[in-house]
């Protein structure tokens, strides 16, 4: 069995610890955006049937204009961005003298070390560079592909939707060797529906696919997935609204911290002391993100309603 490793979420235990039920908490250990897409009635047939082609071809045509990828270049839908991680190693083969640039989400080092993976401290000589872009937990970009000539580039672009497209790696992809993750989880607010994509050379896409083999992604999930892909309008007034509301978090936390990193889903912020302003706020049912590496670091996602907004502003004692 795996080490469980550190994530936001886990509400259970955190209310097993300090009290309350679980829906009594208010969680922002995650970056999820707090106003998830409406996702309205669904077919009874993305239920009672099994996943057919023209749903997923439907999905995938979405994605394919809303993150304008280029022709020739695949897209593949899955059960989650995590799924896909957790197959890497397998897919790229070469699992040897990978690079995770650090620090950033530690389930991309985990996949390649359980794989037996060789981790390099550095990108030259490295077969397998990896960048979580923006990163995870401080919002930095990562650097052009075109820097690490004869490695595999593989960008984790989870949090990029919530910044627009101009952000995104995706139009190097008709280079064989860069691969970009997507999530949907994220930015459109329905992380259990569990779907994301990957973005590249089609030799990768279909040995991913055999991992993964036949129906990987759920009736539900085509359709809601090409639905909100094909709502451009709705997702312009989410970016709109994420940046007004991250900062506004900024404000609410300027007397508590220094400059913040991040993204507009997710806020990074540097304090004295990360773990008592954690357990401070998880004494009020706020559950918050501090990293074992950092001490001095706390994240914060975006309360949704005004009255969680309310909760955290009495709960540090803001003015």
């Amino acid at each position: 069995m795996s080490t469980p490793r550190d994530h936001g979420g886990g509400i259970d235990a955190a209310a097993a610890q300090y009290g309350g039920a679980p829906a009594e908490w208010l969680d922002l250990s995650t970056g999820i955006n707090p106003v998830s897409y409406p996702i309205g009635p669904l077919s009874e047939e993305s239920w009672t049937r099994l996943p057919d082609k023209d749903a997923q071809n439907r999905l995938i045509d979405a994605a394919r204009r809303f993150w304008s990828v280029p022709d020739g270049v695949g897209i593949l839908a899955a059960p989650g961005a995590s799924a896909l991680i957790a197959r890497m190693p397998q897919v790229l083969g070469d699992t040897k003298r990978v690079h995770v640039a650090k620090p950033t989400y530690n389930e991309w080092e985990a996949a390649f070390a359980q794989a037996g993976g060789t981790m390099s401290t550095g990108v030259e000589g490295a077969a397998v560079v990896i960048h979580v872009h923006p990163n995870n937990p401080d919002g930095k970009l990562a650097p052009p592909p075109g820097k690490y000539e004869g490695t595999i580039r593989v960008y984790d672009e989870s949090f990029a939707d919530c910044a627009g497209p101009g952000l995104s790696h995706v139009p190097v992809t008709p280079d064989p060797r860069v691969l970009v993750v997507k999530s949907f989880g994220k930015f459109w607010g329905l992380a259990g529906l569990r779907l994301g994509f990957l973005i590249g050379d089609e030799t990768y896409l279909q040995r991913m696919a055999d991992a993964f083999g036949p129906w990987p992604v759920s009736g539900p999930a085509l359709e809601i997935g090409a639905r909100a892909l094909s709502d451009v309008d709705w997702s312009e007034r989410a970016r709109a609204r994420l940046a007004r509301e991250s900062a506004r978090l900024d404000t609410l936390m300027r007397p508590h911290c220094g400059s913040p990193q991040g993204t507009t889903l997710f806020r990074l912020y540097d304090v004295e002391d990360a773990a008592a302003l954690h357990d401070r706020l998880a004494r009020a049912q706020i559950w918050t993100r501090v990293f074992p590496y950092n001490p001095r670091w706390i994240r914060l996602g975006l309360p949704g309603r005004e009255e969680d907004w309310a909760r955290l502003q009495n709960a540090l004692g803001s003015n």
